[in-house]
């Protein structure tokens, strides 16, 4: 890590942009309107009350837009105690995902990892949802928008939906403060604050939002322990113009959680754990391909015991700024543009012999918008500047028994292994970025992962106009193309040979259609096309070379394709909200070599919200038919009986062909793995009388194939969460008891998104566990 490069670099280039930053005078000009509500006013929460932070034009509330979309406010995300990004899955339909090996960094919708934007601009990320946990200290609000984004965000890698975080605001017409502490079982703790200071009234305030984190865990040699700081700065220099500026600093070191892994039905069904360490057919025990087990007992697991390990390193800090100027030019015409930065280091070595290390990550991006009557255009300028290395060819996961020793697990590399990789630094060893024929016989020397040097400029031009056929009927139509130069070079090559570099350019192109009608003022009704040429990026956004060292044209870019039709329900004066929405959609899933499968959804959401003085609820349902698109389908092993033998079928019948045994299955339409079918869940809360208050949430799921030839099955889940609340001090002070998993289901989830560790892992969910927040309100 290189503190001092972290410390200096993204510092001095935030200041310059401050420095850069224009700040207009004062002028008198017609006033900006400001809508506020008390976090305490349940009828202020949730969807009916919200818009949806300009990621489809200014100001559009749910029912103007023709896509299905929920924005879920502050109010509303601690009320359902979200936490991460699977939390969503209580108050959103079709957002059913994988763990993220414990931490999430995407949110999955519609079956597919999705992105991140926030104010707007999409986030430096995952790879393949293998990132930085999300922290929610700087969010005000979140926009769960499922469908590829608007031609106004411009094309990014995933396309099954996207949510924007909207950045925490300094309030201009009161000062304010919120502190905050919880603590929960196996040593959880987390205290906060949230003060917001008006400077000059109705002009230029403050905010500061810290929180840090302090947390065991449930699971084995486990826990988070993480400090977030937000600093907020609010300008309003005259009646049409404003100016938000944020810096966030994050810092955070937390547990890589593989799950339980020989996931057997038996251990499904029966917490039953097959022991046997294996063997190579070398005869070494140390876990490698094709180890076979031969099965010395059957045992029940308990559920705290996952593939982690004391002597593992997981570490990130990242600083990100966002600057939004608004300026009013004219009763018809607005200017608005967007800055963002991000700098992000990232290492990770694991004893399992995976290697992550993000030696330096930056993104920039601008974009500026005009507004003027019912069109949106502008034009977008990103940079992304990665180096990073990788090693993941060498897990292991099957051959390790978890019953037995730590040592059993870890994978010291041999020196066959060795020579495949290049050292880093001692003792670290990773990919190299390019591919390198060293004895001449005609076939690569070396395992490549996804380890770059690489930049790219993306330069995006876009238009997106609203016209009125009639009263109650109108077509949105939008276009944009980005242009994207890139290069990618090895930045540690083995000795004696000249580094492999490339570069590439291409148009990458998007446009979409709606037609909105509105039969009556309570109902709208719409009918979205929309299509996306995609890219396929690996670790913080960057580029890789393949096997061949070129940056591969058609891995670059996908085509991704949206059908969607809907109903909107929103009478007036009343307190509910509901939606449906059909759709028809084509997208791609990058692979562990870098190639991509072609993924086809089909399904149904709907979804309900009521707000009222002393009840709130919201219900939602989904139905999601997931399918391989004719494509070829990667799996870490075929079936996880392949690593057992057969000498011992009372405890399981195994086939013997030892595991892992990287599998590419033929192209076929083949349901996608480790998504269920249907999936539903809703929440409530209500207000006794002045101090108590109840409330809980309930997410259920159907059941579904762990594994690519659904030999093991996932049945259907429910789980159901819990609260009371008891509020004293004149209403400024409030005492949160809350129960997560209150049945204490024993429920399992993937590991990780797209199938690949079906055959390998499972994760085993919280068991019932208890929080007690105390916040005070100043």
């Amino acid at each position: 890590m290189t503190d001092n490069n972290f410390r200096k670099t993204p510092i001095a280039l935030s200041l310059m942009l401050l420095i850069a930053t224009p700040v207009p005078a004062q002028e008198p000009e017609p006033e900006l309107v400001e809508v506020t509500g008390s976090q305490d006013d349940p009828a202020r929460a949730g969807i009916a009350g919200n818009t949806v932070s300009d990621a489809f034009g200014e100001g559009l509330t749910s029912e103007d837009i023709a896509r299905s979309v929920t924005p879920i406010d502050q109010w509303l995300l601690e009320a359902v105690a979200v936490e991460d990004l699977r939390d969503l899955r209580r108050v959103t339909p079709n957002t059913y995902g994988a763990t993220g090996f414990g931490a999430p960094s995407l949110p999955t919708l519609r079956g597919q990892l999705g992105e991140v934007f926030e104010a707007g601009i999409r986030r430096q990320v995952g790879n393949n949802g293998l990132g930085i946990p999300l922290s929610f200290n700087a969010v005000e609000q979140v926009d769960v928008v499922r469908g590829t984004p608007s031609v106004i965000l411009g094309t990014t890698q995933r396309t099954g939906g996207f949510v924007n975080l909207q950045p925490k605001r300094p309030d201009l017409a009161d000062t304010w403060g919120t502190v905050q502490v919880r603590g929960g079982e196996w040593d959880r703790y987390r205290t906060g604050l949230d003060y917001s200071r008006v400077l000059e009234q109705d002009r230029s305030a403050v905010r500061v939002s810290y929180e840090h984190r302090d947390e065991g865990s449930f699971y084995d040699y486990a826990g988070l322990d993480s400090d977030n700081l937000f600093l907020a700065y609010r300008l309003r220099p005259g009646n049409s113009s404003e100016w938000n500026l944020s810096l966030e600093y994050y810092d955070i070191d937390w547990t890589d959680n593989a799950g339980i892994n020989r996931p057997t039905q038996k251990l499904i069904d029966d917490g039953l754990y097959v022991q046997g360490q294996g063997v190579q057919p070398d005869g070494s025990t140390v876990p490698g391909a094709g180890g076979i087990v031969s099965p010395t007992g059957l045992v029940e697991i308990d559920r705290s015991t996952v593939l982690t390990d004391p002597l593992d390193i997981n570490g990130a800090q990242t600083l990100l700024l966002h600057s939004v100027y608004r300026r009013e030019l004219s009763d018809d015409l607005a200017l608005v543009n967007r800055t963002y930065f991000e700098y992000l280091e990232r290492e990770e070595i694991a004893q399992n012999s995976f290697v992550e290390i993000i030696d330096g990550a930056k993104t920039f991006e601008n974009r500026s918008e005009l507004h003027f009557g019912d069109t949106v255009a502008g034009v977008g300028l990103r940079y992304n500047d990665v180096l990073g290395y990788s090693q993941f060819t060498t897990e292991a996961d099957l051959p390790i028994d978890l019953t037995a020793p730590l040592e059993n697990r870890r994978i010291p590399l041999g020196d066959a292994q060795k020579e495949r990789l290049v050292e880093l630094r001692p003792g670290v060893f990773v990919s190299p970025g390019g591919q390198y024929d060293l004895d001449g016989d005609g076939a690569g020397n070396f395992n490549l992962s996804d380890t770059t040097d690489s930049a790219s400029l993306q330069t995006g031009l876009f238009v997106q106009h609203r016209q009125d056929l009639t009263e109650r009927l109108w077509v949105t139509a939008g276009l944009r193309g980005d242009y994207y130069d890139v290069e990618a070079r090895d930045p540690l090559a083995p000795a004696g040979v000249q580094p492999a570099s490339d570069d590439y350019s291409d148009w990458l192109k998007s446009g979409s259609a709606s037609l909105h009608y509105r039969p009556r003022e309570a109902f709208t009704g719409y009918a979205t096309l929309a299509y996306q040429e995609s890219t396929s990026n690996s670790l913080a956004g960057g580029n890789t070379l393949s096997g061949d060292n070129t940056i591969s044209p058609v891995n670059f870019a996908t085509q991704n394709t949206l059908y969607e039709v809907g109903l909107k329900y929103r009478p007036d004066a009343t307190a509910w909200y509901a939606d449906a929405a059909l759709f028809d959609q084509t997208r791609s899933l990058r692979n562990r070599d870098g190639s991509n499968s072609g993924i086809r959804t089909r399904g149904l959401e709907m979804q309900l919200f009521y707000q009222g003085e002393k009840l709130w609820a919201t219900a939602g349902a989904s139905y999601l038919d997931a399918r391989f698109d004719d494509s070829a389908a990667f799996q870490d092993s075929r079936q996880v009986l392949d690593a057992f033998d057969d000498s011992r079928p009372d405890i399981v019948a195994g086939t013997g062909r030892g595991a892992p045994n990287f599998t590419v299955f033929a192209p076929a339409d083949a349901r996608l793995h480790g998504l269920p079918e249907w999936s539903a869940s809703a929440a409530a809360g209500y207000r006794l009388n002045e101090r108590w208050s109840l409330g809980g949430s309930a997410v259920f799921s159907g059941r579904y194939p762990l594994d690519y030839l659904q030999t093991v099955e996932i049945p259907a889940q429910f789980t159901l969460n819990a609260n009371a609340e008891y509020r004293f001090n004149g209403g400024r002070s409030a005492l949160r008891l809350q129960v997560f998993n209150l049945t204490d289901e024993e429920n399992w989830a993937p590991v990780f998104e797209g199938g690949y560790f079906g055959s390998t892992l499972v994760f085993p969910e919280l068991p019932r566990h208890v929080d007690l927040v105390l916040a005070h309100r100043f």
